[in-house]
């Protein structure tokens, strides 16, 4: 929707700032590309909150729509969380601009169901649909309880910016800066990482009738971990959600997010 805006508005204007009208043949194409450009980024400050919000609820639903998130088992709601915070992150400069990969892990879900999604926005599609673990002391099927402390053997939520892969007791493992103050920010101190492990598999699940757990990291099946943590390493966004109605994230700002969205909605119409 706020393309088609941009686009109508701009055109509005072109045609009245070209002299002689919108057919006149002898306006220099440069210029014109020029004039286009001032034209839409101006066009912006024309649209009020409002209007930009409603464009991004919208998009929010398309991008939704389009990955087949239902179909793939992920609430909308967890969703739209998790790319709010995105944009959040694009906004302050904290997430790769280079990337359009988000990862989402629903711990409400129990352990036995598939609960992470990474997912490529910018072509609309679910790239990986997987197993993930979580910590041992934050329940048994069901993820019950977090934490933020160090020993304490559980997962903790909220979102985080992954950082740099290492070699480890696990293999490849990558590393998880956690961006939320009260709940995950000693991720680093507790070596919260992304690894590969054994005990998140089918075969598993077959056995026992749910995961094995972590210390508190969020593992993924073994024959998949190397190709997951090269996808999403160097500064993606993971959102983990647990259903906790107490939890609070300065990256769920809805403002921010309208406003990187329409910001980057712009430089797309402008084709950069």
């Amino acid at each position: 929707m706020i393309k088609a805006v941009i686009t109508s508005l701009t055109l509005s204007l072109l045609i009245i700032a070209t002299p002689g009208g919108a057919h006149n043949d002898a306006t220099n194409a440069s210029a014109r590309a020029t004039t286009e450009t001032m034209l839409t980024a101006n066009s912006l400050s024309m649209l009020s909150f409002a209007e930009k919000k409603l464009a991004f609820e919208e998009h929010v639903q398309e991008v939704y729509d389009k990955a087949d998130l239902k179909k793939a088992g992920l609430s909308y709601s967890v969703f739209e969380r998790a790319y709010r915070g995105y944009h959040n992150f694009r906004q302050q400069k904290l997430a790769a601009t280079d990337k359009t990969v988000m990862t989402v892990v629903d711990f409400t879900k129990p352990s036995n169901q598939k609960r992470m999604w990474i997912i490529d926005l910018g072509s609309r599609k679910v790239l990986y649909n997987t197993l993930v673990a979580h910590g041992r002391n934050t329940g048994n099927v069901q993820a019950e309880k977090f934490s933020n402390e160090p020993n304490s053997n559980m997962s903790s939520m909220g979102f985080y910016i992954t950082d740099k892969t290492y070699f480890g007791k696990h293999g490849l493992s990558l590393r998880l800066s956690g961006m939320d103050e009260k709940y995950n920010s000693k991720a680093m101190e507790r070596a919260i990482v992304l690894h590969g492990a054994d005990y998140v598999s089918e075969y598993f699940v077959k056995q026992y009738g749910r995961l094995g757990r972590s210390l508190g990291c969020p593992s993924v099946p073994r024959e998949i971990s190397g190709d997951v943590i090269e996808l999403i390493k160097n500064n993606t966004v993971l959102y983990i959600h647990s259903g906790d109605k107490q939890y609070t994230s300065d990256y769920l700002d809805t403002t921010r997010a309208v406003e990187s969205y329409a910001m980057e909605s712009g430089l797309l119409e402008m084709g950069v």
